[in-house]
């Protein structure tokens, strides 16, 4: 089995590999990704093939994917602040990237797309959980442009019969999750900023709330997904229930370094929601076996990822 991951040098992507890798099924993984938000260090004794690639880029998509029988979709422009600055790269690396990996995959024939989407599609829509069936209401340019990468997965498996699968990502963290950086996600920015005695820094008062989501877990549902060739004709929630206030995080990262955090608070950010959980039906329908990673357990994981990192 040959299974293509875009954006496999990324965070997500690179964990995903080192799963596939230990498949006996998969027998090939390549990883096209043009390095714009991850690195090939991230794969570092991973045994994939690697084309550095964009997934603007027709031609060099098509050359990966011709033979492949998955493709796991995960190269994104991420960001919702990023994209609230330029909506346009946005929309040309989420929404029309995804219609180019649905054709390159049609045209080989034969080829399952999963497809990474992502809880902002919610939005602006305040019901909890959030389940598949809400109305989406996206609050920003990246929002929006997730939107349109799960609505065309669905549109080409009901117009050309593709087995397809278009996940929602509910605030996905762990070990090599990049921080430093304008646009990094919370639990990295907390840990990081932690580990280096600075203050922690909240946009707005921390009460917000997240469905945080463990990388492992995710890898294990995706490389599930793959090696039964799941396919679905609606969008899934990956995330499995929870609700934590970044507040109840910031305590739980004091727990387990066994010293206070400094926070400092700023205002509140534009296009961020204020509360997120999934509603796991149709994930635990889909996937009955797969047993979640905790949030303790995972933050532990990622403080050591990040010591190695200072080692």
């Amino acid at each position: 089995m040959k299974v293509v991951v875009t954006g496999g040098a990324g965070f997500i992507g690179a964990n995903l590999c080192r799963a596939l890798v230990q498949a006996k099924e998969v027998t090939e993984v390549l990883v096209l990704d043009d390095v714009s938000t991850g690195f090939w260090s991230n794969l570092d004794g991973v045994p994939v093939d690697r084309v550095e690639a964009s997934i603007l880029d027709v031609a060099a998509l098509q050359d990966c994917v011709n033979g492949a029988d998955s493709v796991v979709h995960l190269a994104a422009r991420p960001s919702v602040p990023r994209s609230i600055a330029q909506p346009v790269p946005s929309h040309e690396a989420n929404a029309t990237g995804t219609m180019n990996v649905l054709e390159a995959a049609r045209h080989a024939g034969n080829c399952q797309v999963i497809v990474s989407s992502s809880s902002s599609v919610y939005g602006a829509n305040p019901i909890l959980p959030k389940h598949e069936d809400l109305a989406a209401r996206p609050m920003s340019p990246y929002a929006a442009s997730k939107l349109a990468a799960e609505s065309y997965t669905l549109a080409w498996q009901h117009s050309y019969e593709m087995p397809t699968l278009a996940f929602r990502f509910f605030n996905v963290f762990g070990p090599l999750q990049a921080a430093g950086h304008a646009y990094a996600a919370v639990v990295p920015a907390f840990v990081s900023a932690a580990l280096a005695y600075e203050p922690l820094v909240v946009h707005g008062d921390g009460t917000q709330s997240r469905d945080f989501t463990f990388v492992d877990t995710v890898c294990s549902v995706l490389t599930d997904a793959v090696l039964r060739r799941v396919s679905s004709p609606e969008p899934t929630n990956l995330a499995f229930g929870t609700r934590t206030t970044l507040l109840e995080v910031i305590a739980l990262l004091e727990e387990l370094l066994e010293r206070p955090l400094a926070v400092q608070f700023t205002e509140t950010r534009a296009g961020d929601v204020p509360h997120s959980q999934a509603a796991n039906d149709r994930l635990r329908a889909l996937f009955p076996e797969v047993q979640p990673v905790d949030l303790r357990t995972g933050l532990a994981a990622t403080i050591a990822w990040f010591n190695g990192l200072a080692e």
